[in-house]
């Protein structure tokens, strides 16, 4: 763009530019001519790198802050997504203990002790053997019974019975769970052992704490009686009517802190960071980041009570729902996700160095934005150029969309593109018009075109208006559908509506409905139609004619023929769209309509086949020949008779 001072107004009365003092003699110097402007001059190719210069640092930019946001965000979707794998298998890790306690409870004849106790002392063996997780599974009455099949710190069913001012232990060692021996020598007996203790399973947590709750429970951590190690125990209550009886039993199975360690160990060798098992009080029930086995419980330490003590702080400790936050422990920082075991109130706390989870993932989003950086000129120039293939085949298509939306479904054309999009909006457009075109079959879209131009709204309305109406019948139908074929009656079903409706459409008749082998048509609605009486029974008397050329056509066939009857009344109706909110018809209804529908019923009494009433004969004014019947004719519904004239063929 060049400028003279004549058309810059600010250079008026600015002295003119020198030549630069030493400049090099091969350089032309920038000398401004006396009373003329310094020009300014800008291309098109400066304007367009100026705008994709700047385009490109603002992308740039917000890809990078965008980039950070996102990756942050992935890091704590993926520790969120490892801490719900974790709680997942905490959660089946517990429902599986629960589980095989609840079996137990509903087993029948579950009983300590008695006849009875061989069979109960087989079944907790044997579920013993199929679930891991537990360390021992016992069952114990009111009377202070118990039988008990452990697996730690020998395999062995335990037989306690309880007397007075003593307890008797009989124990029944098993070879080892994993031993190489088919089913009944793993669970034959190998030596016996008995001896008093003063151990009392109804002073036991689990049995008074389930007996309290009068349902299952999970105990406090405390110390096993025969395995001396910590533990907590699922205990369930279960009421039972013996011949001798009721009695209350208590169903429990224990697991070992040593077990939930090793399964927390277990299930975050694969992910990143560690995990722990707080209890309700906030002690350290299994923990992932330091090796061996919990022999006293302890409050959280280390990077665990850093987190902890965050908590607490925040106030999110022993908090119903799941927490998400980060915190700095010796100058690392740490990504943090909690949340609740409800049926034991523990609490699954995990957490990851934001370093080891985020570090690949940020050189990642530098290596990307320097690529987008350089690829970033080159998709502009592409943009530019594939936006032509786009924008004449859109245009193209919103005419056939606009078509389309005017129901003028023929012929449309097709936009053939190389652009995926393009092809895609062309078929659905393409399917819409071929489907709207097989829908147009089941409606009158001449009506709803009429409605449309018209300005009427397509919900459920209706008003008063003077149509002629006409009812039509074939004769004896039911005895030609009996003795035909299915696909001979339908094949002539449909050439027979075809007739009629291209003699009815050709005098301005709108169809409302078939009705089987009838049809129902209207003259003046939705539209005003002058003549309406006149151009129904002219419609009527070309049908006839028409039907005759088509029955002889069958009958060289070797088929039926078909006989219309036909009933025309004029008079006012209720015409409009009407239905429910999503369901509507454009029809009418009113006495005219029953008077019609009468009109051709009668036919069959008089052996005529095309009546009109009084009213309609009066608007043809003579054009048509009539032959009015003698006597007034009664229509079924009916108090008064009414005068009726039958068409005839002049």
């Amino acid at each position: 763009m060049n400028k003279n001072s004549s058309g810059n107004p600010e250079a008026a009365g600015k002295p003119p530019v020198k030549s630069v003092t030493g400049a090099s003699p091969h350089t032309p110097a920038l000398v401004a001519p006396p009373g003329r402007s310094r020009r300014f001059r800008v291309d098109v190719g400066t304007i367009v790198s100026a705008v994709a210069l700047a385009q490109s640092l603002l992308l740039v930019s917000l890809g990078y802050w965008g980039s950070q946001r996102l990756v942050s965000r992935i890091g704590v979707s993926a520790h969120k997504s490892n801490h719900d794998r974790t709680e997942d298998k905490v959660l089946a890790f517990l429902q599986k203990a629960e589980s095989v306690i609840n079996a137990v409870g509903s087993a029948p004849s579950l009983r300590p002790a008695g006849e009875q106790s061989e069979k109960t002392a087989e079944l907790l063996w044997t579920l013993l053997q199929q679930s891991p997780e537990l360390d021992s599974i016992y069952v114990s009455n009111e009377r202070g019974q118990m039988l008990m099949a452990l697996r730690y710190p020998v395999p062995a069913m335990r037989h306690i019975e309880l007397d007075e001012g003593f307890t008797t232990e009989t124990w029944q060692y098993k070879l080892p769970l994993g031993a190489e021996a088919n089913v009944q020598q793993r669970y034959a007996t190998q030596r016996l052992g008995a001896f008093r203790s003063d151990y009392d399973p109804t002073r036991r947590s689990w049995y008074l704490q389930a007996s309290k709750a009068g349902g299952p429970v999970w105990t406090q951590p405390y110390v096993f009686a025969a395995a001396q190690e910590l533990g907590v125990t699922y205990a369930l209550p279960s009421q039972r009517s013996y011949p001798g009886g009721a009695q209350k039993l208590v169903v429990a199975g224990d697991v070992s802190l040593g077990r939930l360690s090793e399964f927390v160990r277990q299930f975050n060798s694969d992910g990143y960071g560690d995990s722990a098992l707080l209890s309700a009080d906030f002690r350290v029930l299994a923990r992932s980041d330091m090796p061996g086995v919990l022999h006293k419980l302890e409050p959280p330490s280390g990077v665990l009570g850093a987190l902890h003590a965050h908590m607490l702080t925040a106030g999110t400790a022993g908090s119903g729902s799941d927490t998400a936050f980060s915190f700095t422990y010796e100058g690392r920082r740490y990504l943090v996700q909690t949340s609740l075991i409800p049926s034991t109130g523990w609490q699954l706390v995990s957490w990851v160095p934001e370093d080891v989870l985020l570090g690949d993932l940020r050189r990642a989003v530098l290596w990307g934005l320097g690529l987008a950086t350089a690829f970033l000129v080159i998709a502009l120039f592409m943009s530019l150029k594939l936006s032509k293939l786009v924008t004449a085949p859109v245009e193209n298509l919103s005419h056939i969309a606009r078509r389309i939306g005017l129901l003028e479904l023929d012929n449309l054309p097709r936009e053939p593109s190389r652009v995926l999009e393009i092809q895609h909006l062309d078929q659905a457009l393409d399917d819409s018009a071929r489907s709207l075109k097989a829908f147009s079959k089941f409606v009158p879209v001449d009506v709803i075109n009429q409605l449309i131009d018209e300005g009427h709204a397509l919900a459920p309305s209706g008003s008063p208006r003077r149509v002629t109406v006409m009812f039509t019948d074939v004769e004896g139908f039911t005895s030609i559908s009996e003795s035909l074929d299915t696909d001979v009656l339908v094949g002539m079903l449909t050439e027979y509506f075809n007739l009629a409706t291209g003699v009815f459409s050709r005098h301005g008749g709108v169809i409302d409905k078939f009705i089987g082998d009838g049809i129902m048509v209207l003259w003046g609605a939705p539209s005003d139609l002058k003549d309406a009486e006149y151009k129904a029974c002219l419609a009527t008397l070309e049908l006839h004619v028409e039907m005759d050329e088509l029955n002889r056509k069958w009958a060289e066939q070797g088929l039926p023929e078909f006989r219309t009857r036909v009933g025309i009344h004029t008079g006012t109706v209720i015409a409009g769209v009407l239905g429910s909110n999503d369901r509507l018809s454009y029809t009418a209804f009113g006495d005219a309509i029953n008077v019609a529908s009468r009109i051709e019923g009668i036919n069959k009494q008089l052996g005529t086949l095309a009546l009109i009433s009084e009213t309609t004969f009066a608007g043809l004014d003579g054009r048509l020949h009539a032959r009015r019947i003698e006597e007034q004719v009664e229509l079924r519904g009916r108090q008064t008779r009414m005068v009726l004239y039958e068409l005839v063929m002049s």
